[in-house]
């Protein structure tokens, strides 16, 4: 009867748009598509895979993309239970507000162009190679030390990325969401939104940094925010 029953709940979760494993799965997969495009860690590994192989920079961007998932869906999971539930959930509804009216904020006083972030990440990591011209594509590692039996590309990719995650706006919404909706659904939506992202960076970073329309993308990720609080706002916290 258990077995039977389980479905039914599942069913009933996505129905009212309730905390369910496929109604956080997609939450997270969208936030993350919507927070991470163009962002700071997308053009850190689509720069770096243009010096160094593609498959080393995709793996270290990943590798610290899973870790920093994992660590914000767990303090995001635990909140609840120090805190009344209700805090939390609204606490998360009130982040995402926050976050909606941010985004469309930046929509409206950017430009139509592409990301201004390429070009500061563009000259962080110049300054940190000690090259001054732009880094064109390849993707043909160059020679450097490696940490014990780990390629020097991958810890700079894991390392890079570990720290510009670091409380981004991203992470703070993986904490939010996983504080109001299923923890498991959370984890596997964002790792997939990233993977997808970091892919699509590390294949093509640079041409769809020319292509990439920060004020579509800040409007897109606004909108979603704002739908994410409504729907918090609108059915609250679970019992």
């Amino acid at each position: 009867a258990c077995s039977k029953a389980e479905p039914a709940d599942m069913a009933t979760d996505l129905a009212q748009g309730g905390s369910g494993f496929f109604s956080a799965l997609s939450a997270s997969f969208s936030m993350i598509l919507v927070t991470e495009l163009g962002d700071k860690t997308f053009f850190i590994a689509a720069i770096l895979a243009m010096k160094h192989s593609r498959i080393l920079i995709y793996l270290g961007a990943m590798g610290a993309l899973a870790v920093m998932t994992i660590l914000a869906v767990g303090l995001g999971h635990v909140a609840p239970m120090l805190l009344p539930k209700a805090y939390t959930h609204y606490a998360a509804a009130v982040l995402f507000v926050v976050f909606g009216f941010n985004l469309l904020k930046d929509a409206y006083q950017s430009g139509s162009g592409v990301s201004d972030e390429l070009e500061e990440v563009e000259a962080e990591l110049g300054g940190e190679s000690g090259e001054s011209e732009p880094l064109q594509g390849g993707g043909r590692p160059e020679p450097s030390r490696s940490l014990a039996f780990v390629p020097a590309p991958l810890l700079q990719s894991f390392t890079l990325t570990f720290l510009a995650e670091w409380g981004d706006r991203s992470q703070i919404a993986t904490i939010a969401l996983a504080a109001s909706k299923e923890p498991f659904g959370v984890t596997i939506g964002a790792i997939v939104g990233h993977a997808l992202c970091t892919g699509l960076a590390v294949l093509g970073g640079r041409f769809l940094a020319a292509h990439i329309s920060e004020r579509g993308v800040s409007f897109a990720g606004g909108v979603l925010f704002l739908c994410f609080a409504v729907a918090a706002f609108v059915w609250g916290p679970e019992d």
